[in-house]
């Protein structure tokens, strides 16, 4: 297709790379020059595409109906879509005009980073991600058929929602994420420079999120207030009650909502949203010389193991480093077995990696 993506944002210059490497012919614009100049240096596109097959509005959640209303009026017959991160009000507001929700469709890549702007992009951010489609009650079949090309010809699985299921999922799957991330970091304030130098990863990973652009998620907290209110309500609930049993040093409160926590953590999807699985961990203690993983990775071949994750520890000025391997039980076993065998430093596999 010929493709225009109206917006040089991360997620937007993403699209733009992988739909190129898709051979799609793409050009990207920007109300900032800059942005826009950045973005199509990394393409490698200059010039206009003559008439597009299909609009992406990939701009701030505030001006997606502006934006599409322009582009339905200046192209009456071109089709549209936007990747914004909330329904409820695009689709409530377009449905009022029955010839642009007819070359209109809603849709949001579950995909992101912590940093914004298209120097942040890469044109593999989908790759086996989520992606939902929102159709108008007046969507053509032709433009719902483009709008899952777009989405699989990235990489994504496609998810079908309507407006008000999206948003309430969304404000317990993303929104709610951000703001306990946010508000953690925010907490930090009171901690010295000095302390925070001991942190480990739980922090970085817990924190991660509170570097996302403060502008973007203002935004996107407010228009979802609604169905994010009682999620934070909820929360706020944990947290008093978790606060009250430290107050009142009673320890079968604490391990009891820790115990739950725990327990509903497993409901979390694992790998390409499929259900978690309770992998096991395989400790391998290597040299730090060229070629170290790819002899473990042939010894996976030749026992013919999956691994599902792999985290490497490495101490600076230390000669060797640990290598932890997520597998399954049965996997994580033959791989002991088989490492073993060949004098490799393999301690016991274990259910957690500490």
């Amino acid at each position: 297709m010929k493709i225009r993506i109206i917006g040089a944002g991360l997620i937007g210059t993403s699209m733009a790379l992988g739909l190129k490497a898709a051979a799609h012919a793409v050009q990207i614009e920007d109300e900032d020059p800059e942005m826009e100049r950045i973005a199509q240096n990394l393409i490698g596109h200059s010039g206009d595409l003559v008439t597009p097959d299909l609009f992406i509005v990939a701009t701030p959640i505030s001006s997606i109906i502006s934006v599409v209303k322009s582009l339905a009026v200046s192209n009456p017959q071109v089709d549209i879509i936007d990747i914004g991160g909330l329904k409820s009000e695009v689709i409530n507001e377009i449905e009022r005009f029955p010839e642009i929700a007819k070359h209109f469709c809603s849709t949001h890549p579950m995909a992101g980073r912590e940093i914004a702007g298209a120097l942040a992009a890469r044109g593999d951010l989908f790759e086996g991600r989520i992606w939902i489609i929102t159709p108008t009650s007046q969507t053509s079949s032709e433009l719902h058929q483009k709008a899952l090309k777009i989405a699989k010809d990235l990489g994504a699985s496609v998810v079908e929602r309507d407006a008000l299921l999206h948003d309430k999922a969304i404000a317990g799957i993303s929104h709610l994420p951000q703001v306990v991330s946010s508000l953690l970091s925010l907490t930090l304030e009171g901690i010295s420079q000095e302390d925070l130098a001991l942190a480990g990863q739980g922090l970085k990973d817990v924190s991660r999120l509170a570097a996302s652009d403060p502008n973007l998620w203002a935004e996107l907290l407010h228009e979802n207030r609604h169905a994010l209110a009682p999620l934070l309500n909820l929360f706020a609930g944990h947290l008093n009650d978790l606060s009250t049993s430290l107050q009142n040093d009673d320890l079968r409160k604490t391990l009891e909502v820790l115990e739950a926590a725990r327990i509903n953590h497993r409901r979390i999807p694992g790998k390409h949203g499929g259900k978690k699985r309770d992998y096991w961990y395989l400790p391998i203690v290597i040299e730090d010389r060229p070629g170290q993983l790819a002899e473990i990775f042939d010894a996976c071949a030749q026992v013919k193991v999956n691994v599902e994750d792999i985290a490497i520890e490495h101490t600076p000025g230390q000669e060797s480093g640990l290598v932890n391997l997520a597998l399954s039980r049965e996997d994580a076993s033959k791989l002991y077995e088989q490492l073993l065998k060949n004098n490799w430093k393999v301690h016991l596999p274990r259910e957690s990696i500490g």
